[in-house]
């Protein structure tokens, strides 16, 4: 039998001709990555060398990346001190891939590995955070590890006793119906498979929609796979990784791409039909207890959140605003919106997104991960119901117990911040903006000349005036016509009048589920 996606990637990695399921292998690691918590990963690290007389030294500093992003600014000075902390172990190890709390390069660890090439299709990549299965939109087999794993991995550069994991083939046809969004398929996947159904497996996507989806749309589908239990999602690179990669990310350089192989053996096949699916709501407290967004009409909410690694790059932006764009959000709403990355800050500041949002009453936070996991920015009061684009609705996950947090796509997050309960999108009018006119230039006929008799010069008293031979100015004198023929002022030039048109992690080894983040 053939090998799957990632049984491929692990195979090289090892430099085994083959591995299959099951199989316990310690793979090369191409890129590890953290954000805050790299303070804790920073104390394990220095516990291996303590006693050993040797210098703790990262193996390959150019493989690491650590970005802030779960608590910027930071909230407390305990987190304050702890940033600190990794920005001189940054600078001693001599980390290049650091993105601090900027407005030109920051942003959620998830955005901005891919959108700064740094992943690459049949990579290995690792992180301190189980949404790092994000990454398999790319092609790279990408989990999340814990603090003492990924100590190791900086320490040796592979991960140690790695389970090959059995793979679970997902095959999406249809056009996606309009206001439906990537989000409603993970979202239906996951009721679908129950938040355990995938646990240490991989979902390996295929299929017709699949193929016509954006970089962006893929990025929501593996970033959401873990909250079925599974160790990675991933995409087996095609074109539209070439474009991303080359186009977006500016990656001069790809390495070969492969995908796996026809015959490859998986654990389950599921099949999706796209153009049947309607938007999806992830009720409280879990998120596989979903339902079609009818089932929660009339569900009034306090907060919106549109943004996260899930849906917080421009393509959500985009059909928020669109939504929203002469509308206001409703009173007693508040409605928050994080672009993932200050590079989609900047590019939707540009086309105008930002100021519709503002306009329509929305506070435009900075790129972050906000209040996704409850310690940082629009935290909910007692009773509060919040719907928002992210990824998990736990029970306090958002700051507070005693509130509810439902999941949705941008379309129906936009659509409830109008309405100020839980809105079908689909029922919602878009203001169609009128193609601006442009104003016709004017065809005014000129006049060969244009005259109005000049006055006549009188010379100064103290000057010598030398008159020219044809032109000779006296006081008060008619003024000789020049030999150019000038229109006779018999008649007024009409200015014809212009008609002009008013535009209007989870670890890989099979251990405990506790304490994700």
């Amino acid at each position: 039998m053939g090998m799957t996606m990632v049984e491929k990637i692990l195979a090289k990695a090892t430099n085994l001709a083959k591995v299959k399921a099951n199989d316990v292998v310690e793979p090369k690691v191409d890129l590890a990555m953290s954000h805050e918590n790299g303070a804790l990963v920073i104390n394990q690290f220095k516990e291996i060398y303590q006693d050993t007389g040797l210098e703790a030294k990262i193996w390959d500093p150019g493989k690491i990346a650590i970005i802030f992003d779960h608590r910027v600014p930071a909230e407390s000075s305990k987190t304050a001190t702890n940033q600190k902390k990794i920005r001189e172990f940054v600078a001693k190890q001599g980390i290049t891939k650091f993105h601090d709390i900027r407005g030109d390069e920051g942003g959620i660890c998830h955005q901005i590995l891919p959108e700064n090439g740094y992943i690459l299709p049949g990579t290995v990549v690792v992180g301190t955070d189980s949404h790092t299965t994000s990454h398999g939109a790319l092609g790279a087999f990408s989990f999340g590890i814990g603090a003492t794993e990924m100590a190791a991995v900086w320490a040796l550069g592979k991960v140690l006793n790695v389970e090959v994991p059995g793979t679970i083939k997902v095959v999406v046809n249809g056009d996606l119906p309009e206001r439906v969004e990537p989000k409603d398929i993970i979202l239906h996947l996951i009721g679908r498979l129950t938040s355990e159904g995938a646990n240490f497996k991989v979902i390996e996507f295929h299929g017709q929609t699949i193929r016509k989806m954006s970089t962006s749309g893929r990025l929501v589908l593996c970033n959401m796979t873990v909250e079925a239990g599974a160790t990675s999602g991933i995409v087996p690179p095609d074109a539209e990784t070439v474009r991303y990669l080359k186009q977006e990310a500016g990656v001069k350089h790809l390495p070969e791409l492969f995908g796996p192989d026809s015959d490859a053996l998986y654990d389950q096949v599921v099949e999706i039909d796209a153009a049947k699916l309607e938007p999806q709501i992830a009720f409280p407290h879990t998120v596989d207890n979903v339902k079609p967004v009818g089932a929660a009409k009339g569900i009034k909410v306090q907060q919106i959140v549109i943004g996260s690694c899930t849906n917080g790059r421009l393509d959500d932006l985009a059909i928020a605003a669109s939504i929203l764009k002469g509308k206001k959000v409703a009173r007693g709403v508040r409605m928050l919106v994080f672009p993932a990355s200050t590079r989609i800050y900047q590019q939707a500041l540009k086309k105008g997104y930002l100021e519709t949002f503002m306009a329509a009453g929305a506070v435009v936070m900075n790129s972050g991960c906000g209040p996704c996991l409850g310690v940082h920015q629009g935290a909910l009061a007692d009773g509060d119901k919040a719907l928002a684009t992210t990824n998990r609705n736990f029970k306090g996950r958002m700051g507070n117990p005693n509130a509810e947090v439902y999941l949705c796509s941008s379309a129906t997050a936009a659509a409830s911040a109008i309405s100020g309960e839980i809105t079908d999108p689909r029922t919602i009018v878009i203001a169609r903006t009128k193609p601006a006119v442009k104003k016709p230039k004017a065809k005014i006929a000129k006049p060969k000349v244009a005259v109005k008799k000049p006055k006549a010069k009188t010379a100064k008293p103290k000057a010598a005036v030398k008159k020219p031979k044809a032109k000779t100015a006296k006081p008060k004198a008619a003024v000789k016509k020049p030999n150019a023929k000038i229109a006779k002022p018999k008649a007024a030039v009409k200015r014809p009048k212009v008609k002009t048109t008013k535009a209007k992690g989870k670890p890989v080894r099979k251990t405990a589920k506790k304490g994700r983040k």
